[in-house]
């Protein structure tokens, strides 16, 4: 499993040679400038919720790829009336697709599409495939329904905000990683504006303290898991 950093909360995962996208946001982020959107592959596209800064390039790169777009009830709806293919769930589902099994979860945070119409409740995902398990846990506050996750998954990685403001801060995502018995920890939505700036070392510095690694990637840099 390879996953990609595309700054904010944009993810670029390859699950034996399936493309997965979470989160598309790259043209309006001027940190990724250096990402061609044009260039992503897709065959599947995980949205956890409808703020612009999370589906702004969903659209165009499904209908350029005619990738699956996965996500709640709302806003799978709504890009089937854009005659889009879609797969929706909701909180506490799963389904076995070709990657392996993903379940959708609980997050703690608000989803209204850019015109203000309603976009349904944020969630976060769980994906089972290649033998790695991993919780990529959306925009979210600190939840307690975060223990429910280690009672049915044993996580490789989990992928927590860090940013703080609209999201968990690094104290909190601390505590999340405890939640959740998983000490490789992969910051995302921070930096990206005002707001969600935060200090990298320290940030590094705290996970440390507590027997964690916290994982910063810069914007288009990759793991393997």
């Amino acid at each position: 499993m390879f996953i990609k950093f595309l700054g904010h909360a944009s993810l670029a995962i390859t699950i034996e040679n399936i493309k997965i996208l979470v989160d598309p946001f790259v043209s309006g982020n001027p940190k990724a400038s250096h990402i061609d959107v044009n260039t992503l592959e897709a065959d599947y596209i995980l949205v956890t919720h409808a703020h612009q800064d999370h589906l702004l390039d969903v659209e165009d790169i499904a209908r350029r790829t005619n990738a699956t777009i996965i996500s709640n009830f709302e806003i799978t709806n709504h890009y089937l009336e854009k005659k889009l293919t879609c797969h929706p769930m909701n909180h506490g589902g799963s389904w076995d697709f070709d990657f392996g099994k993903l379940k959708y979860t609980n997050a703690i945070h608000t989803s209204s599409f850019p015109d203000g119409s309603y976009g349904g409740q944020p969630g976060g995902f769980i994906i089972e495939g290649s033998n790695k398990t991993i919780y990529i846990a959306g925009d979210t506050a600190l939840s307690y329904d975060m223990k429910l996750i280690p009672l049915s998954f044993n996580l490789d990685l989990a992928i927590l905000p860090i940013g703080d403001n609209f999201t968990m801060g690094v104290d909190d995502a601390i505590f999340a990683s405890d939640f959740i018995q998983c000490d490789k920890i992969l910051g995302y939505h921070f930096d990206t504006f005002g707001y969600i700036e935060i200090n990298r070392e320290e940030a590094k510095q705290q996970f440390n303290k507590k027997g964690k690694e916290l994982i910063l990637l810069e914007i288009g840099e990759a793991i393997e898991l």
